[in-house]
């Protein structure tokens, strides 16, 4: 059984928060999905907020101390990426921001990066299109076709998004599966070819189309 090292980013400023628990939730239907694939997943929780000093430190110092080290270690490591923001003004948080802004250069090239935000409202949920979409497109990862917004009535209320967490899982979870070289082309995803050519499905597109930026 292959293994898969996931690292979970939330960026959460509350205790508890929203957006820890979107991400808890997320790893939980990625953990499930991969199971069924057949991929035992590894994860490892970073909680920006216990982090934001050392954050702050580098910026000051030039060197990432303590805690802060291994969490962007441990993101050069992993195979895959959840990310989850709260949105402040539009957009991801300065915390998030000032995180994904110390990771080295290519870290997260050609990683798949399943994106997740939560708000107050619904209104605030194209964030992850307009704003975390095209950062994590600049840092060449392979960002997941479907994100999850959360708003905060969402939580226990809206059925629906039980669906949008599971449903967002299982692409990202068939995505890490085809960079990890475990899955195999089923009838429905692959595309018409003349003889001899070499069929491309719908998720190699996508890998082709992120790492050629």
């Amino acid at each position: 059984m292959k293994t898969a090292h996931i690292v979970v980013v939330t960026a959460g400023l509350s205790e508890p928060s929203t957006t820890a628990l979107l991400g808890d939730q997320l790893r939980q239907a990625t953990a499930g999905a991969l199971g069924i694939a057949g991929i035992d997943a590894r994860f490892t929780a970073i909680s920006l907020r216990s982090l934001a000093k050392d954050i702050t430190n580098h910026y000051l110092t030039g060197f990432p101390a303590g805690q802060l080290d291994a969490a962007l270690k441990a993101v050069d490591e992993a195979d895959a990426i959840i990310a989850v923001t709260p949105v402040f003004k539009a957009s991801y948080s300065g915390l998030f921001k000032s995180f994904w802004d110390l990771v080295e250069d290519g870290s997260l090239a050609g990683k798949p990066v399943l994106l997740a935000a939560t708000g107050g409202t619904a209104r605030h949920s194209l964030v992850i299109d307009s704003a975390m979409r095209p950062l994590f497109s600049y840092l060449k990862a392979v960002v997941s076709p479907s994100g999850v917004f959360a708003a905060t009535d969402d939580f226990g209320a809206d059925a629906a998004l039980t669906s949008r967490i599971e449903g967002a899982a299982a692409e990202f979870s068939q995505l890490l599966a085809w960079t990890l070289g475990a899955a195999q082309p089923s009838p429905q995803n692959q595309t018409q070819t003349s003889p001899g050519s070499l069929e491309v499905t719908p998720f190699e597109e996508l890998l082709q189309l992120n790492t050629a930026h």
